[in-house]
């Protein structure tokens, strides 16, 4: 019994010390740091879903107002939060080379088939799909694809207008997902997911289920971050890995494989395919003289369903999360929302009330708007890179190995008095080109920057702006009943934010002539 005893706790001594291995990296170097604990790290509310990590870092950033970094701990893996912005223009541009991996893979062998896309994926194969897939987003193709966009901006329209008719309250967000669902559908898949209409629209099923992180996802992620060896094949996406390849292989054969002509994404993949196999310089691996070593990668369905897969994820939570955020500012700030309609107003009647590319590119106040609440509600609520091999930062004369992984907690950056005066003001004007050009570089990140920015941030951006100039344009806004002045933030919530209940709103007809 004795004996059974002093190994059980032996073991469980053992287990302790596994899990806190790396817990002494950031006193060793006389670093500034939160409290770790074994196994889960700094971010054990996280793991128990009581805060999203967003609101962990914004925590940590807020707690060290003096420092230009902070320690943390993801499990037992060394996280350096970045709060100075010289620091973050450094990882994030002049010293790239050293921090090209995001670091979202735990395993760097075994990488689960979706998560091959250019947001996850770190090395030559980023490299080469940022390289191919680039000309894909020119302004040319995003004027291209725009026709698509104005067909489910009117049905967007059609349903806000339905429920200011109706007198009843309308869940923004969902509103929102659902024309961003439809966006991607169309200018995506080529097909027309209708879930604006369809209240059981199986492709708005399949966005939300992308997104419903619970107890079990958390678990997985935790267990990966622990034991990367060990759970090395254990997945993330497995709920949805099946209907993704299923449903874009269909798209894909009834194409025959070829571009159709559509402009939309997986004709832009169909044509990036047709060039052949993508060869570049090797940011990974050099020759025996200290040359790049040559990369060569062919894009094969897999990695075509997995592009398609992050265009859809990225592109659904983002985009629907700020448009919403975006019209709950707006009502409860009627003066904002009155000079946005004026703006909107204005443009259309150069256009006989079309809403068209050229015309969103004019409505300069609303896109001042929609840029002032990514300020305040980014839905990237950080940015996570991953040292590739030893780095000094001279700023602070700190050392650092690969594999340490740097977060820039833009939430946090973005609500900061020092770079944005009176930050909890909803204040559309502080992003006039006079007012903006002050603004310290390298705080405003909602698209991130440098070779890893958001290589759909135009179409993104154009989607929204349209999405919200057609309800605009007929509709104002206003709090209803039920709707929470604060949005209570989802905690299950991590790379991209989300809240919890919904946003709640009243719809109210306007007189204007319809788009």
């Amino acid at each position: 019994m004795f004996a059974t005893v002093v190994c059980a706790l032996t073991a469980l001594v053992a287990l302790c010390l596994y899990g806190s291995r790396a817990h002494g990296y950031w006193r060793r170097r006389g670093v500034r740091h939160v409290r770790p604990l074994p196994f889960l790290g700094t971010y054990g509310s996280v793991y128990l879903m009581q805060k999203s990590t967003t609101q962990v870092a914004t925590d940590v950033y807020c707690r060290f107002p003096e420092e230009k970094v902070v320690g943390q701990f993801w499990a037992s893996k060394p996280q350096l939060l970045i709060r100075d912005p010289e620091i973050v223009k450094r990882v994030l541009t002049t010293d790239f080379a050293h921090f090209y991996p995001r670091g979202l893979n735990p395993h760097k062998e075994v990488i689960e088939p979706l998560l091959r896309n250019l947001f996850f994926a770190d090395g030559d194969l980023w490299r080469l799909l940022r390289q191919r897939m680039t000309p894909a987003f020119t302004s040319g193709k995003l004027k291209a694809m725009f026709p698509l966009i104005v067909e489910r901006a009117e049905r967007l329209q059609a349903r806000a207008l339905a429920a200011a008719h109706a007198g009843r309250e309308l869940d923004a967000r969902d509103l929102m997902a659902r024309y961003t669902t439809d966006f991607i559908g169309a200018c995506g898949f080529g097909l027309d997911a209708d879930s604006l209409n369809d209240e059981n629209s199986a492709f708005r099923k399949l966005g939300a289920q992308i997104f419903s992180f619970g107890a079990k996802e958390v678990f997985v992620a935790m267990l990966k971050e622990v034991f990367p060896d060990m759970c090395k094949h254990m997945k993330y996406l497995s709920r949805v890995e099946s209907e993704i390849m299923n449903l874009v292989k269909s798209v894909l054969k009834s194409r025959n494989y070829e571009p159709s002509g559509r402009n939309d994404f997986i004709d832009l993949l169909l044509e990036c395919r047709q060039k052949g196999t993508m060869v570049g310089e090797s940011i990974e691996r050099v020759r025996a003289d200290g040359s790049a070593a040559r990369a060569e990668l062919d894009l094969s369905d897999e990695l075509i369903a997995a592009q398609v897969f992050v265009f859809f994820a990225a592109g659904f939570e983002t985009s629907s999360s700020a448009t919403s955020f975006t019209l709950h500012q707006l009502a409860y700030h009627p003066q904002v929302q009155r000079k946005v309609q004026e703006d909107i107003d204005a443009v259309l009647s150069k256009y006989d009330n079309k809403l068209c590319y050229d015309a969103v590119k004019e409505m300069t106040y609303l896109e001042w708007t929609f840029k002032e609440s990514m300020r305040m509600f980014p839905s990237l609520g950080f940015l996570i890179r991953e040292c590739a091999k030893k780095f000094t930062f001279p700023e602070i004369d700190l050392t650092i190995d690969e594999g340490v992984v740097v977060m820039i907690p833009v939430q946090a950056l973005h609500n900061d008095a020092k770079y944005f005066r009176n930050p909890e003001q909803f204040r559309p004007e502080r992003f006039s080109p006079e007012e903006f050009q002050s603004v310290e570089k390298f705080v405003y990140l909602p698209f991130g920057a440098g070779p890893r920015a958001c290589i759909g941030e135009r179409l993104g951006h154009m989607q929204s702006l349209a999405g919200l100039a057609a309800v605009l344009s007929r509709c104002a806004v206003a709090p209803g009943p039920s709707t929470r002045r604060t949005p209570r933030v989802n905690p299950a919530s991590d790379i991209v934010q989300s809240v919890r209940g919904g946003l709640p709103l009243r719809f109210i007809p306007r007189t204007q002539k319809p788009l």
